[in-house]
């Protein structure tokens, strides 16, 4: 076999922030001087949902999950000495990224950089965020105009930047099987060329076409997922020549960025997680054709909690040793040519394209944004059904569970935690922009912005004016709620009684009894406090306790616990349920119950479910939580007779 000119490799990345800006700049420079070769930034929730430090929303949300950026300060911070004109740098931003793309913006003026220039991404995706990952601020047809506002401005003035990354991690990180990913996903590019092609000259489009990227997700099924893959690339050039008339193959090039699967992550024996992310990795490079142009992978304990930097470290040394050491980029694709390949491909092509149908008949991705939510979280149903079955092996969770004690889970827990001062700091520091800005240079930037949105005009331009003048990033989605509304998406779980009763006839006969002793229906209100977006195990638990028969209430996410506890006493609901994954567990879980007892209603069972680490378990049972579940805890059935027990008439007397 002759060998090919060897291949340049994928950008190595690891997706970071956390805590303050300088902090994270201090982590950024360390791991491009251990050899990465791109930045991917993960902002804080209150960033992402467009909201200042100090908002009531943003209490213990500070810092946890990503780094917080308020303003054109925080951004400067966050890149001191790295020259921008010279990075490739991804931003995990949607419903705010006209705006922190104007803060990037900005800074690279501030440092010299020729804009034209600049090379990275916006993930820009908030289909999705309707889907899967919750952090969506405005309702679907004006965020599609702001996304289209963010292609049009990097058309004419950034061109090597990517202005908008179709994102089907997040769902297959709610449950998509990979038809259901490949269609969903391709549903929103195509809502998003729909919106782009009346902004620009017909003989340009197919240019604006070949800056769409997508961001995917690649699961522990590695022959599945590297098939599905393959499939991408095929349906996506089918789609751009078909539908939309790209003659030119360079345009219809599918090119994506990956993070492997964080789904899969399991919190017993932890260490089992380096080779789920080595083999999740080889589905996105061992295929020439439908290579990743970036990858960033999760750390081993990141269903623990935050990684170290030595955590990252061993991630991306994962990278650079497929990259580097092995001769995996001296060969053309190994899966040319090959039947079973061949096979699953058109298989995963063939579902995909029945869904697509399914969507178009519906009106397509915006229209169909219900029932694609509703079917994610059936899919995900699906799924720890079997896991709990045993249909579906996990090792250390459901199948060889006993194990040795990791040494790599130190005095430290393995995990980075923040410090809750943190977000005090963060404050402190936003006041003191407040202060020191010229009050008028913001006054009439945000005036700017105002009319541009009102008008329907691109925000761009004026975003950017108004990072320069000091605006904050609480104003300016403020601004952008004033023009376009607010919005919250289906939760997937209906209300109505149903009718999945195989393997629960025990839990349904105890939650008849109980609700007759009761003398009404036992009542089970689900809330998510904060900002917190991941709403899988909130919605899977919901989906099981309406199977077993309980009266629930559950409105998605993003509650204040002022809400929360406004709706126990709305729904005289018997026992709560917290679900908080962003490890604001402590600040979010204690305000809801110093409000329940000043309510009278301490005498509530309240449990939470989230990420949480022993200590933390120790200080939340302290404050009165009856009962805490973590990953770990993946049977839904023991859950739900938990609820049972805690709520029974007859267990309460017996106490």
């Amino acid at each position: 076999m002759t060998q090919l000119q060897k291949d340049r490799p994928w950008l190595i990345r690891t997706y970071a922030g956390h805590s303050t800006a300088k902090a994270s700049n201090a982590l950024y420079r360390a791991n491009l001087a251990k050899g990465q070769t791109g930045l991917s930034v993960a902002f804080d929730l209150p960033t992402q949902t467009g909201y200042d430090s100090d908002h009531t929303l943003a209490r213990g949300e500070v810092g946890k999950v990503g780094v917080p950026i308020c303003h054109l300060g925080d951004m400067r911070n966050l890149f001191d000495q790295i020259p921008l004109e010279q990075m490739n740098t991804s931003m995990t931003i949607n419903a705010t990224a006209p705006w922190l793309l104007a803060l990037y913006i900005a800074v690279a003026e501030e440092q010299g950089a020729d804009v034209s220039k600049l090379q990275g991404t916006v993930q820009n995706d908030l289909i999705k965020e309707y889907l899967s990952r919750g952090t969506y601020v405005c309702p679907p047809k004006p965020s599609l105009k702001m996304i289209a506002d963010v292609a049009e401005y990097c058309y004419e003035n950034v061109p090597k930047w990517n202005p908008m990354n179709v994102c089907s991690y997040h769902l297959q990180e709610a449950g998509a099987t990979p038809e259901q990913e490949l269609a969903y996903a391709l549903a929103t590019a195509i809502a998003v060329l729909d919106e782009l092609r009346p902004r620009v000259p017909a003989e340009d489009f197919p240019a604006l076409c070949g800056r769409i990227s997508f961001f995917v997700n690649a699961g522990i099924r590695f022959v599945t997922e590297m098939c599905k893959m393959r499939a991408f690339v095929d349906l996506w050039d089918e789609i751009l020549q078909r539908r939309y008339g790209v003659e030119d193959p360079k345009f219809r090039r599918f090119r994506y960025g990956v993070q492997v699967n964080s789904l899969g992550l399991t919190e017993q024996q932890p260490e089992n997680n380096v080779y789920r992310i080595l083999i999740e990795m080889l589905a996105v490079t061992l295929s020439k054709r439908a290579r990743a142009r970036a990858v960033q992978l999760p750390a081993w304990n990141e269903a623990l909690g935050l990684p170290r930097p030595w955590d990252q470290q061993w991630s991306m040394r994962m990278q650079q040793i497929l990259a580097y050491e092995t001769d995996l980029l001296e060969y053309g694709d190994l899966f040319d040519g090959n039947p079973v390949v061949d096979a699953k491909v058109e298989e995963l092509k063939n579902g995909a394209r029945a869904e697509l149908a399914n969507l178009e008949s519906m009106g397509g991705a915006v229209a169909s944004i219900e029932y694609m939510k509703s079917r994610l979280v059936e899919s995900n149903a699906e799924r720890l059904n079997r896991i709990e079955r045993n249909e579906t092996v996990v090792v250390g969770v459901n199948k060889w569970t006993e194990g040795e004690a990791s040494p790599l889970q130190t005095e430290d827990g393995g995990i980075m935690v923040v410090d809750p001062a943190v977000e005090q700091e963060q404050i402190g520091r936003l006041n003191d922009w407040r202060k020191v800005r010229d009050k008028a240079a913001v006054s009439a930037a945000l005036q700017a912005l105002r009319e541009a949105a009102q008008s329907g005009a691109n925000v761009m331009e004026p975003s950017i004016a108004a990072a320069k003048a000091g605006v904050t990033t609480g104003e300016w989605a403020e601004e952008m709620r004033k023009a376009y509304g607010t919005y919250r998406g289906p939760t997937g779980v209906s209300g109505s009684v149903s009718n999945k009763t195989e393997g629960l006839e025990d839990l349904r006969a105890a939650v008849d009894a109980v609700s007759d002793r009761l003398g009404r229906r036992l009542k089970f209100l689900v809330g998510k406090p904060g900002l917190d977006g991941h709403s899988n195990g909130a919605e899977q638990i919901a989906f099981r306790a309406r199977d077993c028969g309980m009266d629930i209430s559950y409105e998605g996410i993003r509650l204040t616990p002022e809400e929360i506890v406004s709706a126990v006493q709305e729904t005289n609901a018997h026992v709560i349920g917290l679900s908080i994954l962003s490890g604001s567990h402590l600040p979010l879980v204690k305000d809801v119950m110093t409000r329940l007892t000043e309510a009278g209603l301490s005498d509530i069972p309240v449990i939470v479910g989230g990420i949480i680490p022993d200590e933390d378990a120790e200080q939340l049972r302290s404050m009165g939580v009856a009962k805490i579940y973590t990953p770990k805890n993946f049977e839904l059935n023991l859950i739900m007779g938990d609820i049972v027990t805690l709520v029974d008439p007859k267990e309460i007397a017996a106490e």
